[in-house]
């Protein structure tokens, strides 16, 4: 979260449920079997229970996956796991109380270490994602393999994107995904490369003798870009076939200004056709040509 904090959007630019279900139920025509519910943080949105429960109706769709900070999370565990969401990523940068406190600007590290040991008290799929920041967190790297010693946990560490609301702060990142795996192997030196799932983001490991696994994802080197096949749509609307780029097309204003289903679904066709083979071509491709500079906590995880 930026020092200053984030400047909240007016209710009527955000999409309604309703919009949100519409457009699911014509993606999955399109033929989208998985949707990721992230944010922000999805449990600070009123009924955010009751819009899962109509997600998870809609004919095609075969998982509901969650993205949260775990603050609010802990007593919703038990209706998730009625809902069969498929799995939980649980961002959590640090084990440490008062680093989480300097990286979140909130004294919540006690609930969100609660969330986690129910949601694998109800054995609900969790990964615990974490932002690898130089000078923020180094020292909780080796403490978060440890999790997966007794765990079953998928711990994946996260290059440091440039969506800091800064823009790209720095021109080389010391902590890229070689340097993450080179420092945990000081400590664990057996570990080793297990298979990757079709499209996935991250490399993966695992420590001999460990009931969990460590991914790490190359954000910011953008390495995994030929297999990527995600798309994005915020808050507002706003079509992302890339984190890196500043939107394709607003989905919110056309629906507004009564698109129907074949002309939404003729929009998205255009769009994805067109998507940029990386994240350093779609990053050229802004507008403007400006660098990223829209923080994170807006965008998403």
């Amino acid at each position: 979260m930026p020092e200053a904090g984030i400047k909240y959007a007016p209710k009527n630019d955000l999409l309604t449920y309703e919009e949100m279900l519409r457009l699911m139920r014509l993606l999955a025509g399109m033929g989208i079997e998985k949707v990721r519910i992230t944010g922000g943080e999805p449990f600070v949105r009123k009924d955010m229970m009751d819009f899962l429960r109509a997600l998870r109706q809609i004919k095609g769709i075969r998982q509901i996956n969650i993205t949260t900070n775990g603050t609010l999370t802990a007593p919703l565990v038990p209706e998730l796991k009625a809902l069969q969401i498929s799995s939980v990523n649980l961002s959590l940068d640090t084990l440490d109380r008062e680093r989480f406190f300097q990286i979140t600007r909130r004294d919540e590290s006690e609930q969100v270490m609660q969330t986690f040991h129910l949601l694998l008290k109800y054995d609900i799929p969790t990964k615990i994602n974490a932002v690898v920041m130089d000078g923020k967190n180094i020292t909780d790297l080796i403490p978060m393999v440890e999790l997966t010693r007794q765990h079953p946990v998928s711990v994946r560490f996260i290059e440091e994107m440039p969506f800091n609301g800064e823009g790209a702060h720095y021109e080389t990142l010391h902590w890229n995904h070689i340097a993450i795996l080179n420092h945990i192997k000081t400590t664990f030196p057996d570990i080793y490369k297990i298979p990757d799932p079709p499209n996935s983001t991250a490399y993966n490991y695992q420590v001999p003798g460990h009931q969990g696994t460590v991914g790490i994802i190359a954000a910011y080197s953008r390495t995994f870009c030929g297999t990527c096949n995600r798309i994005r749509i915020t808050p507002q609307g706003g079509l992302k076939t890339c984190l890196y780029d500043s939107g394709v097309f607003n989905v919110r204003n056309l629906m507004r200004a009564g698109a129907t289903d074949a002309e939404l679904e003729t929009a998205f066709h255009e769009a994805i056709s067109h998507r940029a083979k990386d994240g350093w071509e779609a990053e050229q491709k802004r507008q403007f040509g400006l660098p990223v500079q829209e923080s994170m906590s807006t965008i998403g995880g």
